[in-house]
């Protein structure tokens, strides 16, 4: 009698012990990971990234874009393979410090500045080659021109910007949101799209934040 007692304890403790189990497994399996990788330039759209995410998804900053379950860059990409939807637009600016007498540039104008052809003791800011807002420069301004081996390399858009808030002689390249305000404005690329690229066609939560973002 003892022992069947006994017996029947144990089976009833492993089936509570499946169930609390069970029960605490539950949510982490309904738990989504969303990758999501911007370039610098793209940061700016993040915090809609993490309020359009739906309560059972967690958003993971992924290490680069190849990783990512969701890309986004500001201007498209030289050859774009991906499925792509526009998200915002945003403006490319050329810039410059308050106190340079630099004074506003038309299209060619500022080709010549950014290839070294204007004898003015101007120093340019550009970022790598490959960048989002780089590509976007290149293909609207300089147009197949190259730029002077002399320009500085910005390694993103706030260090663009410090850069040139503490130089006065200096010109560079800023989207709209990364300017501090006291940037003088010399030429403006407008209404550049900000994209997410996705690997395939978006579904479950990766579609539902992109409607979301594009609303």
């Amino acid at each position: 009698m003892v022992k069947t007692f006994i017996r029947i304890i144990s089976i009833i403790s492993a089936l509570l012990l499946a169930v609390s189990c069970n029960s605490a497994a539950t949510p982490n399996e309904e738990i989504q990971f969303v990758r999501i990788y911007a370039t610098s330039a793209a940061q700016a759209w993040l915090p809609d990234v993490y309020s359009c995410a739906p309560p059972e998804i967690v958003i993971k900053l992924a290490d680069d874009a190849t990783s990512a379950d969701l890309f986004l860059r500001i201007g498209e990409p030289d050859f774009l393979a991906l499925p792509a939807y526009q998200i915002d637009s945003e403006d490319i600016l050329i810039v410059t410090h308050p106190e340079s007498s630099l004074q506003d540039l038309n299209k060619e104008e500022a080709q010549a500045l950014f290839a070294g052809q204007v004898e003015a003791l101007v120093v340019v800011w550009v970022y790598s080659s490959g960048g989002d807002v780089q590509g976007v420069f290149e293909r609207s301004v300089m147009q197949g021109r190259s730029v002077s081996s002399y320009a500085r390399l910005a390694t993103s858009p706030k260090h663009m910007s410090d850069a040139l808030s503490n130089e006065v002689n200096t010109v560079g390249i800023l989207p709209r949101g990364a300017n501090p305000g006291d940037l003088r404005i010399l030429y403006t690329i407008p209404d550049v799209p900000v994209l997410g690229l996705v690997k395939e066609e978006p579904q479950g939560a990766i579609k539902e934040i992109l409607a979301c973002l594009q609303k």
